[in-house]
């Protein structure tokens, strides 16, 4: 019988949002863009500028994922600007749920990555 090796991750858009002062950024109030698993994804024709971009990485993969009721990354869904000087303001907002397949996103098998799971019965990680 083969393993179920199904999970699934919230996607995600980013908009963009005004904030108390003026944008100095190259972007605009309502441009975003959209994470699906790995994938982000633009609409026609619009750009988005490489450093909100690149302070809004790090965070994503931790929103696609179930977190807490108590966890920041639960409640808070807006991040401000990188550039001190700009007003904007990015929202994140879970918009649905795609399943996707251990075996179809990496080539480790579960057998290897389960010796650093934490144990379901003791909650504690394996010695």
């Amino acid at each position: 019988m083969r393993q179920d090796d199904r999970f699934e991750l919230y996607d995600l858009r980013v908009e963009v949002v005004a904030g108390e002062r003026q944008m100095v950024c190259n972007h605009r109030e309502g441009d975003y863009f959209e994470l699906r698993g790995e994938n982000l994804s633009f609409p026609a024709g619009q750009s988005f500028p490489l450093y909100p971009l690149a302070a809004l990485l790090p965070l994503l993969p931790a929103k696609q994922r179930r977190t807490h009721p108590n966890d920041w990354m639960t409640s808070d869904a807006e991040i401000a600007c990188p550039d001190p000087h700009c007003g904007a303001r990015f929202r994140i907002t879970r918009t649905g749920i795609s399943a996707f397949r251990h075996s179809e996103v990496t080539r480790v098998p579960l057998a290897a990555c389960g010796e650093s799971r934490v144990s379901a019965e003791s909650g504690e990680a394996p010695a």
